[in-house]
């Protein structure tokens, strides 16, 4: 009898957050967690800064080049598209993909930096679809005191809070135009095992694969 798992394909995960939420931390937690169960999966971050694009990236964020504001977002956006086609083609082996980052951290972003949203929203058209995003949430107080805090452009207080206030609104384009059980809201606060449990129940089944297609965003 052949294995109903097997014409299961992968679960696309993502997580989002503002700046030393512990994004990075519980996505790495997660992907060990599935490889020590025996489960396919793997870590997709955004920005991938091994590309050329991604080199690109790294020197704006870093504050060593310069960039009008609607280029870089673009640059994000094409950054994500570079990596579209793995994403698509280990989904569709059974891979779990846990991606630190995605197309709605760009949104938030530039948005918050006073581009128009329906702009921020268009250039990532058609990507594939998270299964579920979680948003990790923390009181930027305690974002702010933790190490490294400050390194990189974005990580200012007001710039941290606009971005919070267009990640609500992203989380509401997600939902309405997805379902609400694509966007799951997660108190990040606690210790890194309390945290990582937390994620550990919301992922669920969909760890063990998913039958049908994979969605297009904003389509």
């Amino acid at each position: 009898m052949s294995d109903p798992s097997s014409s299961r394909r992968g679960a696309f995960i993502v997580f989002e957050g503002l700046d030393r939420c512990g994004k990075s931390t519980q996505v790495s937690k997660l992907v060990e967690r599935l490889e020590r169960e025996g489960r396919k999966a793997r870590l997709q971050k955004f920005p991938d800064r091994t590309t050329a694009i991604g080199k690109m990236i790294d020197a704006y964020l870093q504050s060593k080049a310069e960039m009008d504001d609607h280029a870089i977002h673009l640059l994000f956006s094409a950054n994500r598209w570079e990596c579209a086609a793995a994403i698509k083609k280990d989904l569709e082996s059974g891979i779990t993909v846990i991606a630190d980052r995605y197309a709605f951290s760009g949104i938030a972003f530039s948005a918050a930096k006073g581009l128009p949203f329906d702009f921020c929203l268009q250039p990532d058209t058609s990507l594939p679809l998270p299964d579920l995003t979680l948003y990790l949430t923390l009181p930027q107080e305690v974002a702010s005191q933790r190490s490294q805090f400050g390194e990189e452009r974005y990580e200012t207080i007001s710039m941290q809070q606009a971005t919070r206030e267009q990640f609500a609104l992203v989380a509401q384009q997600v939902t309405s135009r997805h379902g609400e059980s694509k966007w799951t809201q997660v108190d990040a606060s606690g210790t890194i095992e309390q945290v990582a449990d937390r994620i550990w129940g919301l992922v669920g089944e969909i760890a063990d694969g998913i039958e049908g297609d994979i969605g297009r965003l904003w389509v």
